[in-house]
């Protein structure tokens, strides 16, 4: 069935959905790129916190809305909540960890990169 047969409401929400897997994809990507080429714990943490919670959002949205109205869309809901709380408390529990272990931030002219 191509996407110019179904009615409008359909084809709006087939769309959408495109594009928040689209940005799931991006925001993910970034994620993981900042992951690896990042210098030191405390930027990794952060674009880990960030970019990655942005992506799963995304993603579960998606998946919320391609469910539709049904009990696996709350589910759905609910499990974005818990990724939104929980990342961006996971990246501070290990930024902490990292400075009470005496890991000190990376600075410009810094030999560890």
């Amino acid at each position: 069935m191509a996407l110019g047969s179904l009615d409008p409401v359909t084809t709006a929400r087939v769309v959408l959905i495109l594009a928040l897997l689209a940005g799931a994809l991006f925001f993910t990507f970034v994620s993981m790129v900042g992951v690896i080429r990042l210098p030191d714990v405390y930027a990794r943490a952060h674009t880990a916190s960030q970019a990655d919670t942005l992506g799963a959002g995304f993603g579960l949205a998606a998946v919320a809305l391609t469910l539709g109205w049904q009990g696996a869309s709350v589910k759905t809901a609910i499990l974005l909540f818990f990724i939104f709380v929980t990342n961006p408390t996971a990246a501070h529990a290990v930024a902490r960890a990292a400075f009470e272990d005496g890991n000190v931030p990376w600075t410009e002219g810094d030999e560890r990169r």
